[in-house]
């Protein structure tokens, strides 16, 4: 009976279709970081616009993340992510063909193609390949960071090495972008399946649901763990000795130690009937790794940042594991996700710059550690929260 499915139908085709899809989910992001002094000394931009261009995009994010679900609702979801893809790879051809203008425009437009893929392919799971929620959370959550990371790391290699400059190393991805919309393609052709039951059934408003507020608190304040730890780690650990170079290893080695987390905290998470118990394990390593800190010894922080890592890992995996196993409804899941992440790149934006405004005036390290337990607190309350067997 396999055999007589249609290519597109076919559980492999679409697990393959949905990796690609997470490989580009992060490289147009990740890509920029390393370029920014060339891309600052080639068109002329303050250092605060060159800022602003790593902003925009979780802005971008945050404000988009609230017409997903609708955008999906309006086209299917297996069409909506294919022009969200079209969105990207249009983005990632602008940005690199004349000044500023054109560069923030492109990278705004980046940033919608992404954060359409991001939100829609939650419940695009849920309603395709609903017994298999864990692994496949896992498996594309993985490829995002794996990606992410490759991208960070070999931006200015292809930029100096292969003698592309940085508009020739960001349109290089335009070649996975391209794979990715060939892969996805025959999607095109489902139909997204909606029983009697659920298409009779009341509309959900997640804003008004506790539970929902609950899991984009939880989305929200990881989000804000990684990017503000990301953002000023380095400078930390620079203070205390290493060099730039040694403090960009160290962080990215953090990352890379997180993967373990994002493939296996989703899988671990689905065989249990609540997801509260994984919660007070990462909890519990975010607050043992963050302290070590207040250790001025570099074993103790490496071996504390290995915690972290695999904290933050898991998180985000988990955190979208939580969207679709906290919904009864596909839609519902489609605008669980927009609120949770919407609320969690807004946080995510925020938390950088007032840490950022924080440390101008008191210049004590200590307060970033400080603020990174008090979220660990928050993530352990409003995973509690999210964690427990109920549904919207």
């Amino acid at each position: 009976m396999n055999s007589e499915q249609p290519l597109y139908q076919r559980p492999w085709v679409l697990f393959l279709g949905i990796l690609l899809v997470s490989f580009n989910l992060r490289p147009s992001i990740t890509a920029v970081g390393p370029l920014i002094p060339m891309i600052r000394e080639d068109l002329g931009l303050s250092n605060a616009w060159a800022g602003f261009l790593t902003t925009l995009p979780l802005l971008t994010f945050a404000t988009f993340s609230l017409f997903s679900a609708a955008i999906g609702k309006w086209l299917g979801n297996a069409k909506a992510i294919f022009y969200g893809l079209l969105l990207l790879l249009a983005g990632t051809v602008i940005r690199v063909q004349g000044g500023p203008t054109v560069l923030f425009f492109g990278t705004g437009l980046t940033g919608v193609g992404i954060v359409i893929c991001n939100v829609l392919l939650i419940p695009l799971v849920k309603n395709r390949m609903p017994q298999k929620i864990g692994l496949v959370t896992a498996s594309y959550t993985t490829g995002m960071t794996l990606f992410a990371a490759i991208a960070s790391g070999i931006s200015v290699p292809m930029a100096i090495d292969m003698d592309l400059g940085w508009r020739g190393s960001l349109l290089t991805w335009t070649g996975l972008l391209i794979l990715v919309l060939i892969i996805w393609f025959p999607q095109l052709k489902f139909k997204t399946f909606i029983n009697e039951g659920e298409d009779a059934a009341p509309k959900v408003n997640v804003w008004k649901s506790r539970l929902a507020w609950d899991v984009s608190m939880f989305m929200g304040v990881q989000s804000l763990l990684f990017f503000t730890i990301i953002a000023w780690l380095p400078d930390m650990m620079i203070d205390r000795g290493l060099s730039a170079v040694e403090a960009g290893v160290l962080v990215s080695l953090m990352q890379i130690i997180g993967l373990t987390g994002s493939f296996l905290a989703p899988i671990i998470a689905t065989k249990f009937k609540d997801q509260v118990g994984v919660v007070w394990v990462l909890g519990f390593m975010y607050l043992l790794g963050f302290s070590s800190l207040f250790v001025h010894e570099l074993w103790v922080n490496y071996v504390g940042l290995t915690l972290v890592g695999l904290g933050l890992g898991s998180s985000i995996s988990l955190a979208y594991t939580l969207i679709g196993l906290r919904t009864k409804q596909e839609k519902t899941t489609a605008s669980l996700s927009g609120m949770s992440q919407s609320s969690g790149y807004y946080l995510a934006a925020l938390g950088p710059l007032l840490f950022g405004i924080a440390f101008d005036f008191f210049g004590d390290w200590n307060l970033l550690i400080w603020l990174m337990l008090i979220c660990a607190v928050l993530f352990i309350y409003f995973g509690r929260r999210s964690g427990k067997a109920v549904q919207i």
